[in-house]
């Protein structure tokens, strides 16, 4: 079962949060000493902004060490212009999935971008939950995105499907990359050998290097993005649906960089920019699939 985070909280759920008179949150609120914005004049409480004011007023042992504010994982144009455009303030490193998560476990990002095929058409959670065990971590999904063949404009070879690329230049990612995982399986599937493919002379390390391989000629065909083939307006074959989630550290969620982007995804700019570049759907973003830790 999913569950959606409130990104404000009413006078009423921060009394009983704090488990106090709704009375003294108006007084709080009027201080200035608790974190709040009026709207059509009711009072409202961003929900991140709370947590760390919280958490300011802890005492006791030094808190663990902060994370550094890095968004690592799999490449998304999208999630690019986000952490910019939300005013962040995260830096992106997106070189694959599992290097995301393997660097979620030395602690050297505060999230991770993924989107990894599981058994039953399932996303990331598994996979999470395998090499992140234990650890208090959430799966936001940040949008389902369309994948299939990236192939040169007019389509000249005249290719159909996957089973069609025999003997055609392929543009691999890195090993391990999510999307070349999931493009061999479904390689298998219609009876094409991966290993029987011609690729080109480099792996591609982004979405983007993906389709520039096709557009320069580099590569015949490519499984990536409809928004980078209507970007370099290239032909492109929709194969599936994927779900590209955020993996994040508790710790992180409740920083204001974490919570900036969080807020960003709700907002109008956010759904207007995604529908602009095509193949994307954040009807769901900001929805959670795996909650390690309790929000």
């Amino acid at each position: 079962m999913t569950e959606t985070l409130p990104r404000f909280l009413t006078t009423k759920e921060l009394a009983e949060l704090l488990r106090i008179g709704e009375r003294k949150v108006y007084d709080l609120a009027t201080s200035g000493e608790v974190p709040c914005t009026r709207v059509v004049g009711k009072l409202l409480f961003p929900r991140g902004e709370i947590e760390a004011w919280i958490a300011q007023a802890r005492s006791g042992p030094a808190a663990i060490e902060p994370l550094p504010a890095i968004v690592a994982g799999s490449h998304d144009p999208l999630l690019e212009w986000s952490l910019r455009q939300s005013g962040s303030g995260l830096a992106a490193f997106m070189d694959g999935s599992m290097d995301g998560l393997e660097r979620m476990a030395r602690r050297e990002c505060a999230a991770s971008g993924t989107h990894i095929h599981e058994a039953d058409g399932q996303w990331n959670a598994e996979t999470t939950a395998r090499l992140l065990v234990g650890k208090p971590v959430v799966l936001v999904e940040f949008a389902r995105r369309s994948r299939g063949l990236i192939l040169p404009k007019g389509n000249p070879e005249n290719v159909a499907g996957i089973a069609d690329l025999a003997g055609r230049r392929f543009a691999q990612r890195q090993p391990g990359a999510a999307s070349q995982v999931w493009f061999e399986e479904l390689a298998k599937e219609s009876g094409l050998d991966p290993q029987g493919l011609s690729f080109a002379a480099n792996p591609a390390r982004s979405e983007m290097d993906v389709a520039l391989a096709v557009l320069d000629g580099k590569a015949d065909a490519a499984f990536g993005l409809e928004s980078m083939a209507r970007q370099f307006r290239l032909k492109f074959l929709p194969i599936a649906q994927e779900r590209y989630d955020l993996a994040v550290w508790r710790q992180a969620y409740f920083e204001p960089a974490m919570q900036a982007l969080m807020r960003f995804l709700g907002t109008g700019e956010f759904r207007q920019h995604a529908a602009g570049m095509g193949g994307y759907d954040t009807s769901a973003a900001g929805t959670v699939h795996y909650n390690a830790g309790g929000l």
